[in-house]
């Protein structure tokens, strides 16, 4: 008998709320949900975006905050990578390109999808993806029960 799961949303840890709301609120389009305290000046955060859940919570409380991030655990950062389903990724890297982030044109990866890569503030890195080819997007429907177009 498999676990009944309805979800996932994952926590990243930030060093600064601020920056990380900014991008993925103004930049990528998710939306705060909720917060751990009314106004501008919280800790943990949910955004929501066409469906997929994401938590923010910094990784200090504030009066024990260092002047800048601890270059070894945001290192460790570039390990965990948040693949998201974006049909339209020359938009979204002319979009990434227009907000300032350095980000290469999309490429086909050897196992059939387009691709299109970026890092967000604390070192995340953000996979956004689709099927490039039919054989894929029979992949895709028989994984997730439904047919993406080809992009």
């Amino acid at each position: 008998m498999a676990i009944d799961i309805r979800g996932l949303a994952p926590l990243l840890e930030v060093f600064d709320m601020a920056t990380s709301v900014h991008f993925y609120r103004d930049v990528l389009g998710f939306e705060v949900a909720s917060t751990s305290a009314a106004g501008e000046n919280f800790g943990w955060a949910l955004l929501r975006l066409k469906g997929i859940e994401l938590m923010l919570n910094t990784a200090y409380e504030d009066r024990q905050r260092p002047p800048s991030p601890d270059l070894p655990r945001v290192a460790a950062h570039s390990d965990t990578t948040l693949f998201f389903g974006c049909a339209d990724l020359d938009g979204a890297y002319t979009l990434l390109r227009d907000n300032g982030l350095d980000v290469q044109e999309p490429t086909v990866a050897p196992y059939g999808m387009k691709q299109l890569s970026v890092t967000d503030p604390d070192g995340y890195r953000l996979c956004f993806q689709w099927p490039a080819s039919q054989q894929t997007v029979d992949e895709w429907r028989k994984r997730y029960g439904f047919e993406p177009e080809i992009a």
